[in-house]
């Protein structure tokens, strides 16, 4: 458990540590995406070896300590949809510039969690649904690409690395602006296989970078014409 983490920059912060959590974490990982997550049961941290917060997701002293001012990415898997609404409007209070996904366990509480200010919200049925839909269209001897990963409805993360012939290369994030102009975000960045602890906005774009891009299938897509040779 750590009690001070606002050394920690353009992370991930994810609200609950239950199955879908669990996804979640596992799916970070392999993106190789600095990350936090929060839960109130530290019985559920037993044996992990990653950064946690033991503490109400809700908490706006909790969401301060894992360092929601600098994070890029808060990801809301808790159980109760009041809890997530509430922890939408600190998080947007406290960063007006992060991404907000969150999961409606009840599919009324959708559109309370946009006007909250959550930029995409998933009902836990239609996920579910969803996936079950995408693995039954493969062909039988396909197996699901490693490289893409669905987190939410529409929402996937993709790992990309920098060819020579990229539009990217020589460029810095802020040159690139890719929120603005696409709408994804970068949330992870790999060089020699080593992850990049932070993600400073200067950083330039070289040849053989690993980028980890968050958005949903139209906006990969426009990054995929744009940038990927």
């Amino acid at each position: 458990m750590y009690e001070e983490l606002e050394y920690i920059e353009n992370h991930v912060i994810v609200l609950g540590y239950g199955d879908v959590g669990h996804q979640v974490i596992k799916h970070l990982t392999k993106a190789g995406v600095l990350f936090v997550v929060i839960d109130s049961d530290e019985r559920v941290f037993q044996d992990v070896d990653f950064t946690y917060l033991v503490g109400d997701a809700a908490s706006e002293m909790v969401l301060k300590k894992a360092g929601v001012k600098h994070a890029s990415t808060v990801i809301m898997n808790m159980g109760d949809d009041s809890g997530i609404i509430f922890s939408i409007l600190v998080t947007r209070k406290q960063n007006p510039n992060c991404v907000i996904l969150a999961r409606a366990n009840n599919i009324q509480s959708v559109d309370k969690m946009y006007k909250a200010g959550a930029d995409y919200v998933a009902s836990l049925t239609i996920i579910a649904g969803q996936m079950l839909e995408r693995i039954a269209t493969l062909p039988h001897d396909q197996p699901l690409r490693e490289e893409t990963m669905m987190m939410y409805e529409g929402i996937e993360i993709e790992k990309y690395t920098v060819s020579s012939a990229s539009a990217m290369v020589g460029k810095t994030l802020i040159e690139l602006d890719l929120r603005n102009s696409i709408g994804l975000a970068i949330i992870g960045i790999q060089i020699n296989n080593e992850t990049v602890p932070e993600i400073d906005p200067a950083i330039t774009i070289t040849e053989g970078m690993t980028l980890a891009v968050l958005g949903n299938e139209e906006q990969i897509e426009q990054f995929r014409k744009k940038f990927v040779r």
